[in-house]
């Protein structure tokens, strides 16, 4: 696996030290590392609670763009943690945002999941949660509750097949099969499909694709797609009209037609 010293540098873009989750800057993206490779990154209610953060930190900072979620050791997440949880009895979920504290409330910003290796059960459903998934080739994803008598509870069920066909989505589901990387790329549930190593690289690249756009369309743009899927059809642009209104009215808007005009590069300012 080639090291990724040439896209991280923990000491000079670090922006958090916590315990069990890394929050590094590059350049306009934030890389959140769920670290805790000893055990393929299994989910805590600490872990949810410094992924909490992490998020926080994405949304709140008008320089950063594009979060990125990935895992450390060569593995995505293999959902909770089952040991910490029988000893402990706490669930890895924060109140009103779920399983690593993004499954019930997603950042408002971009999010893309860059995965190697597993991405199981929780893990599976942290990834679905994000905007955009790259993978690599070996990567491996499902969602395996019903082999334990379970539900994918944390977004899995309800997610899956709004990504893929429903009967394959289905299928994947009850019996609890992996979906090879291929696959899910296939069926369009991965965007890139990378060598092995490769997966933060790449999404390093997609997030720097994203973030050179303005922040508000940017952003008003993935409001509009999460959103309205569950707006009455007959409503659709009504509901649009004052998200699209309040970046037509933006700094950043007038500044994206005179750069255009003048034949330059636009210098957004997030207003």
């Amino acid at each position: 696996m080639p090291s990724l010293l040439p896209f991280l540098d923990a000491v000079n873009n670090s922006v958090d030290m916590s315990e069990f989750v890394r929050a590094e800057r590059h350049d306009k993206t934030l890389v959140i590392t769920i670290d805790r490779a000893e055990v393929k990154n299994a989910v805590t209610h600490a872990v949810s609670l410094e992924m909490a953060s992490a998020l926080d930190t994405l949304d709140a900072d008008a320089t950063l763009a594009v979060g990125i979620i990935t895992g450390a050791g060569g593995t995505f997440c293999a959902g909770m943690d089952l040991k910490t949880f029988a000893q402990t009895g706490q669930r890895p979920e924060v109140d009103g945002r779920g399983f690593a504290a993004i499954t019930e409330a997603p950042p408002n910003k971009p999010i893309i999941a860059a995965v190697e290796g597993y991405a199981l059960a929780g893990g599976f459903e942290m990834a679905l949660a994000c905007d955009m998934i790259v993978a690599s080739e070996t990567a491996q994803f499902g969602l395996p509750e019903v082999t334990r008598g379970l539900v994918a509870g944390a977004g899995g069920v309800l997610r899956l097949p709004e990504r893929i066909p429903r009967q394959i989505a289905m299928e994947v589901s009850l019996t609890g099969r992996r979906l090879a990387a291929e696959e899910a790329h296939r069926w369009g549930l991965v965007n890139r499909l990378v060598p092995e190593g490769h997966a933060l690289s790449e999404s390093l690249k997609l997030a720097a694709e994203i973030s050179a756009n303005g922040p508000l369309g940017v952003q008003a743009t993935k409001k509009i797609i999460s959103e309205s899927p569950t707006w009455p059809s007959h409503e659709r642009f009504d509901r649009q009209r004052p998200i699209v209104d309040e970046v037509l009215a933006s700094d950043d808007a007038r500044e994206g037609a005179t750069a255009f005009a003048e034949r330059r590069e636009p210098r957004w300012s997030g207003r």
